[in-house]
């Protein structure tokens, strides 16, 4: 997810190794393998980045958004 850059789309391949309690408040977002997600903006100083999938905004640790796999389109 973090080689996107701010504006960029791509779809998820896999997200592994993340914790199960944080991949099901994704999974009820829509985030998903399979699914087109959009790079938003990422905060200063290694903060969280931002994310849409599905009409959804949210922001996620940069920790987390490493283990989310995406195939750029």
């Amino acid at each position: 997810m973090l080689q996107l850059q701010p504006g960029s789309a791509g779809c998820i391949h896999k997200i592994e190794g993340m914790n199960p309690i944080l991949r099901r408040r994704l999974a009820d977002l829509g985030v998903s393998e399979g699914v087109n997600i959009r790079l938003k903006g990422k905060g200063p100083f290694w903060g969280p980045i931002t994310l849409e999938c599905n009409g959804q905004l949210f922001a996620i640790r940069r920790k987390e958004a490493s283990l989310i796999e995406v195939n750029v389109s």
